[in-house]
């Protein structure tokens, strides 16, 4: 499976089959990890081994069942934090997708006390994603139209709109979709969010989302 093809089918999971992740699976999730680390400078973890992890680590959320692993976004607490942990959470939850892995976005009160993961000196926990192997088919959530998140015509160019295209199938906070994608001759594209909670972690996941369907064919304008 592509990441292409991942953005189209992957859903949120929280029923999972009760079963750890592989040797092989962990190995590739930690290396993808790693390599996202080495790019971003965040230090995320993934958790494994931990039957039930979830019933010790989130204080109040219900609907999983039999997580067994998790991906914890820590970095340094900076105003760029949640938005690195949106970029590079999305570029591993879709390469989990594409290894067979469901996964799912989890924003809550987390018991510390019960963490397994590690903080160092200045750094904080953004979000935690669970992982493992599905045991359900998940949802398909409405969806906005293009035109409601972006100034898209009939004139846009073919990469813009298949950019917003993949942005629509973003995983965003409560679905719902608060973002705005600005295309402006010549090839540039600006995004912009309402706040809410978790706006900027959206605008990280969005943008990741953008750039694997509009392709090198434009840059960002701040």
């Amino acid at each position: 499976m592509t990441i292409q093809e991942a953005i189209i089918h992957r859903h949120s999971i929280r029923k999972y089959k009760d079963e750890p992740l592989s040797e092989e699976h962990r190995n590739k999730l930690q290396e993808e990890i790693s390599l996202c680390n080495t790019e971003s400078g965040l230090h995320i973890q993934l958790i494994t081994g931990q039957k039930d992890a979830f019933e010790g680590l989130l204080a109040h959320y219900g609907g999983f069942r039999n997580v067994h692993s998790y991906i914890a976004l820590v970095g340094k607490n900076t105003p760029e934090l949640d938005k690195l942990c949106g970029y590079y959470g999305e570029r591993i939850v879709l390469f989990a997708e594409t290894l067979g892995l469901g996964t799912c976005w989890v924003g809550g009160t987390y018991r510390k006390n019960k963490a397994r993961y590690v903080l160092e000196d200045g750094e904080k926990l953004c979000l935690v994603i669970s992982v493992g192997y599905p045991a359900e088919d998940g949802h398909v959530h409405r969806s906005k139209k293009k035109e409601d998140v972006s100034n898209i015509t009939d004139h846009s160019p073919a990469w813009f709109v298949q950019g917003v295209e993949y942005a629509l199938l973003a995983p965003t906070a409560v679905n719902q979709q608060k973002f705005y994608l600005n295309y402006q001759e010549p090839d540039q594209v600006r995004i912009t969010t309402k706040s809410g909670p978790f706006s900027n972690v959206d605008l990280g996941i969005v943008k990741y989302h953008f750039e694997i369907g509009a392709g090198n064919h434009f840059t960002w304008k701040e």
